[in-house]
């Protein structure tokens, strides 16, 4: 990935980014600089230099290295360890292997997926389905998967 461009955020800009990161806005700290990095395909939200958050179709999502690094809190997707393989691999995941969710999931919510015997963090997606019909269902995509352990933006370095 080429920089095309690194400049910090102006405050409206910055309080627009935390409305839209909502329940995840907690993980940019009041006096954290704050810097927007252009690259191709995506461009990125730097807080204090680190890569937290990724910026696709003009949607910010926190970055699992976010994730991992701060206790931040959002919705979560328990998979079963069959799904495993299959989520560090980049696939969407199916509601066979979700074996438990937050209560208030709902529609296009950003949820972090965990697998279910240490809760470590797998992957970030877009709920497709409610987290109630997720658990319910035997078939079917559950969550689009948008960013996952091992893809290019896990290896981003500055």
């Amino acid at each position: 990935m080429k920089v095309k461009q690194r400049y910090y955020l102006k405050k409206k800009k910055l309080k627009e980014l935390k409305r839209d990161l909502k329940e995840y806005s907690n993980m940019i700290p009041d006096k954290a600089s704050v810097e927007l990095l252009e690259v191709d395909p995506n461009p990125f939200i730097l807080i204090d230099g680190q890569p937290y958050i990724i910026v696709i179709d003009d949607k910010p999502f926190p970055t699992l290295k976010a994730t991992l690094k701060n206790d931040i809190g959002g919705k979560k997707v328990t998979v079963d360890m069959g799904a495993v393989k299959f989520v560090t691999n980049g696939a969407d995941i199916m509601s066979p292997g979700i074996v438990a969710t937050d209560d208030n999931v709902n529609i296009d919510d950003i949820v972090l997926i965990v697998e279910e015997t240490h809760h470590k963090p797998l992957a970030i997606g877009i709920a497709l389905i409610t987290g109630k019909e997720m658990v319910e269902n035997n078939s079917g995509k559950a969550v689009k998967t948008i960013h996952h352990i091992g893809d290019e933006i896990w290896n981003f370095k500055i």
